[in-house]
């Protein structure tokens, strides 16, 4: 039987939770954390934790912001090494980079993209423009690493 889950990517996907836990009580949660090399302006993943037998449910995989695209394909990739398949695969998310958005629906054309608003650009960060800068700083306070 198929079931739901939700999984973020750390730190931004974090703050969707509890809307996802309110409306579905009993949903199962994975975390995975990727992070971008300074040096290389690379992805790398740190951290994963996915529910047992994941390969059988439908996953709506939260991030706030998705800019490059390069996390959501990353953890995508990571859904796939576990044996999801691309069709029960949804990224959700607040806000899409329009070149976020092609670069994920190239490289998996079968995953769901939803989003409540698409920005046209990038800045020389890769944040989204207009957008809201860094989502995981602004919403827990932090500072950006130097």
């Amino acid at each position: 039987m198929d079931l739901l889950c939700g999984v973020s990517i750390l730190r931004a996907g974090e703050v969707m939770e509890p809307a996802l836990c309110e409306v579905c009580k009993d949903i199962r949660l994975g975390k995975i954390l990727i992070q971008t090399n300074l040096e290389t302006e690379e992805p790398e993943l740190h951290y994963l934790r996915l529910p047992k037998d994941i390969h059988k449910d439908f996953v709506i995989l939260m991030d706030a912001t998705v800019a490059t695209g390069a996390a959501a394909m990353m953890a995508i990739r990571v859904l796939l090494d576990h044996d999801v398949p691309q069709d029960n695969i949804m990224l959700l998310s607040l806000i899409m980079a329009e070149s976020g958005i092609h670069s994920v629906a190239y490289a998996f054309p079968k995953v769901k993209l939803v989003t409540t608003a698409v920005d046209k650009e990038l800045n020389e960060n890769f944040h989204i423009v207009p957008g809201i800068g860094n989502f995981g700083d602004r919403y827990f306070g932090t500072d950006p690493i130097p």
